[in-house]
């Protein structure tokens, strides 16, 4: 190439200028230097273009070649000071091979090139440099046509590319180290975070009780009404007291009550108390539990379970922080922070209008769902743990459990959540004779296990009225089609229906059902359920 003048300086503007482009399209410097070499082949019809990178290692490889396979590619390595391209690396000075067959330090490693007589080619490699620091080398092949050739405009323009390289490569290496210190950084807090929060009494190192955990923490310094929901035994009333003690009412009282244990006469009187002869009974002027929770927090547990017609006056009481006592007409104001916890589905109560929408939107301020047991199976070993622990302390016992033991605990459901897992630990270390808990000590390894007869319990409930049936209408038709059936001897027609039966049946015993049980091999049970499916009337005679 000869020097700037005409076609061939327009040439290279334009190359610089579109190279330029492509190394600040994209942050993918492999993309950015194969696109580039591409450049370089159409444009200024160089060929076998180049561009090693110093890895880690402090060795040279090739990263983005043209001109070769990706084996060969895969081949270019070198120590710095190894050969030509060694040499560049080390001495951070461009270097040109006018004939790469006469050039004894040049290794052909890739192996691209031919060496055949007759063709004439030359090497041309320049630094990429960030600063001063060396840190690849840009090289390309030309084909000399055997004419003395002047490489000095080859290598200032291959310069002027290195050095846009090498720009982009710090760039890169910019972004890439900012992006590791994010992730270090993201990877510090998490670690810091895993284990911040915590509560007293509350057990967890779950991702979903961290969760829960920080929710708390957010949300007891307001006075927001707070919304527990989650199964039964999944620790409600220990989040509630939590919630309690982290806030500005720490020192007030914190009054619990339970919705489902009393009738919505007591629960009234329960929570809004009662003046002096307002029934019989009533004595004395009693405070209810919202006066009593004043400046506090009130912990209203099974809320779900109130009924619609008391739902209405809480409903009030949520809404103005005032009430009166039952049997009296003055109204009392309050200052009480109301948490409530639930196991219902609220969402569906309301569809089902058995519970108001109102009262809903009231208490649904800030909800914190806790996630049962068997969804957040790593904090089962703590748990055990601790109940062990606890257990040991109050029993003088030293107590361990083995990892066969444990494991099994790990796979089970817990339909009872915390609470059941408690029990369960207890139940075993008690019946315990040594000093370990081995597996074969489990309640459920010996069929003792109480969920497990609750759930096939539950099962067998449902199961009954599908086989009682099926027995009534099985015996029904035999007592109709076998060749000595009891309604045979007695003359029943053969191709009576299952109702036409009974009613024979009765009538045969003069409408006494439990004669007619027997004539059709049935017990009189079964005979009172055959009744209601059939709808039919009995006579009284």
């Amino acid at each position: 190439m000869g020097a700037f003048p005409g076609r061939e300086a327009g040439i290279e503007l334009a190359t610089i200028y579109e190279i330029s482009k492509i190394l600040s399209s994209s942050l993918d410097l492999n993309k950015t230097a194969r696109e580039v070499l591409g450049v370089l082949s159409s444009h200024l019809k160089m060929q076998r273009g180049m561009v090693s990178l110093v890895q880690p290692s402090g060795e040279l490889h090739v990263v983005e070649a043209t001109g070769m396979s990706a084996e060969a590619a895969s081949r270019g390595k070198f120590r710095k000071g190894e050969g030509i391209t060694g040499k560049i690396l080390q001495t951070g000075m461009p270097i040109v091979v006018p004939d790469v067959a006469k050039e004894p330090l040049f290794l052909n490693r890739t192996g691209s090139r031919s060496m055949g007589e007759g063709r004439v080619v030359a090497f041309i490699g320049v630094p990429i440099k960030i600063g001063r620091q060396t840190v690849g080398v840009l090289s390309v092949d030309r084909e000399v046509d055997g004419k003395p050739a002047s490489f000095e405009h080859d290598v200032r323009f291959l310069s002027m590319v290195a050095n846009l390289i090498g720009q982009t490569t710090r760039l890169h290496e910019h972004v890439a180290a900012e992006r590791e210190e994010l992730m270090q950084r993201q990877h510090r807090l998490q670690k810091e975070l895993q284990g911040k929060y915590s509560l007293d009494n509350v057990i967890g190192r779950s991702k979903r009780m961290q969760e829960v955990f920080a929710e708390v923490h957010q949300a007891a310094p307001g006075k927001s009404t707070v919304l527990l929901r989650g199964e039964s035994g999944t620790g409600k009333e220990v989040i509630a007291r939590s919630i309690h003690y982290l806030s500005q009412r720490k020192d007030a009282p914190f009054i619990k009550v339970n919705c489902a244990a009393l009738s919505e006469t007591l629960l009234e009187s329960e929570l809004f108390g009662h003046e002096k002869g307002s029934f019989t009974g009533a004595t004395q002027e009693r405070k209810g539990r919202f006066e009593m929770a004043h400046g506090g927090t009130l912990f209203l547990d099974e809320l779900g379970e109130i009924s619609q017609a008391f739902q209405t006056k809480l409903l009030r009481v949520l809404q103005e922080r005032e009430f009166e006592r039952v049997g009296g007409n003055k109204s009392i104001k309050v200052d009480v922070r109301l948490i409530a916890a639930t196991n219902r589905n609220l969402e569906e109560d309301v569809a089902k209008k058995i519970f108001r929408a109102d009262l809903y939107y009231r208490i649904n301020v800030v909800s914190i769902f806790l996630p049962p047991l068997r969804e957040r199976r790593e904090d089962i070993p703590l748990l055990v743990e601790y109940f062990l622990d606890k257990f040991n302390k109050e029993n003088e016992r030293k107590l361990a459990i083995s990892p066969e033991a444990m494991e099994i605990l790990l796979k089970c459901n817990w339909p009872g959540n915390v609470r059941e897992l408690e029990n369960c630990v207890e139940r075993t270390a008690t019946m315990t004779r040594t000093n370990v808990i081995h597996d074969v000590d489990l309640p459920c390894q010996q069929n003792k296990c109480f969920s497990q007869v609750l759930q096939h319990y539950g099962q067998v409930q449902q199961a009954i009225p599908i086989i009682q049936n099926d027995m009534i209408a099985h015996s029904l038709e035999a007592a109709g089609g076998g060749e000595a059936s009891a309604a045979d001897a007695h003359g029943e027609p053969g191709n009576m229906s299952e109702r036409e039966r009974l009613v024979w049946a009765l009538e045969q015993c003069g409408w006494v059902q439990a004669k007619a049980a027997r004539l059709l091999n049935l017990t009189p049970r079964q005979i009172g359920y055959a009744l209601q499916k059939y709808n039919i009337e009995v006579k009284r005679l």
